[in-house]
């Protein structure tokens, strides 16, 4: 696969060069010091990773992934723990601190190998009906039934009618394999299915609260809130 290497420092971009050297299945096609530069080069290589320092000069590493169209998969590579939460709101596939250690550099790319394979499993239908087991239960259930689904810990809670079975899955393995006409991604933890959604109205930060039918809220992130918009928006 091929992966950009994003990081102002010139020896941290040179150690992690070395490191995948070791990894095969890693083609470094292009280095930047600087966002706008990254820029460009993901534009014209179109890589399928990004490894991505957050606090750089001119704009830091979300600023950047705001800005793209093209969406890579993307691994954060900083000194700072403080943003590990934040980078769920971008799908990263892992956050590894500086500096990096082999092992925990190769289960990085083990995860990423891990999602690419899921990405490859064809897309759900919007009227498919799915086999769910939960221990000694197990339903057949439509997903437009389904009205919210949640992270966890190592699980994903599914909602449906009076239901909430676990299934082993993360959230970012089964939003793959949903459709997106009907499920949407509102924050870390959370996708809903919008047909479920029975008002919106404006929460205090500015960000969307979506009213469930069942008599929920759920709070998008700031991003995804504009993702809504201009998903679902005339």
């Amino acid at each position: 696969m091929k992966a950009i290497i994003i990081e102002d420092s010139r020896l941290a971009r040179k150690e992690l060069v070395r490191l995948l050297q070791s990894i095969p299945e890693v083609e470094v096609v292009a280095e930047a010091e600087h966002p706008d530069d990254a820029k460009k080069l993901i534009e014209k290589h179109c890589p399928d990773l990004l490894f991505l320092d957050i606090h750089m000069p001119g704009k830091n590493g979300f600023e950047l992934l705001d800005e793209l169209e093209i969406k890579p998969k993307v691994i954060f590579t900083t000194a700072y723990d403080q943003y590990a939460l934040r980078s769920f709101d971008y799908e990263a596939v892992d956050y590894l601190l500086k500096p990096i250690e082999m092992e925990r550099l190769k289960k990085a790319i083990e995860k990423l190998s891990s999602n690419v394979a899921t990405d490859n499993q064809p897309k759900l239908e919007a009227q498919s009906s799915v086999f769910v087991k939960d221990g000694d239960n197990c339903w057949m259930v439509k997903l437009s039934d389904i009205y919210l689904i949640q992270t966890s810990g190592n699980y994903s809670q599914l909602f449906f009618e009076r239901e909430k079975p676990l299934i082993y899955k993360t959230l970012n393995q089964l939003e793959q394999r949903l459709p997106n006409s009907s499920f949407f991604r509102a924050n870390r933890q959370q996708i809903v299915n919008v047909d479920h959604i029975k008002k919106i109205e404006i929460g205090v930060s500015g960000n969307l609260d979506l009213i469930m039918q069942q008599g929920i809220t759920i709070e998008t992130s700031r991003r995804h809130s504009a993702r809504f918009k201009s998903l679902l928006s005339f």
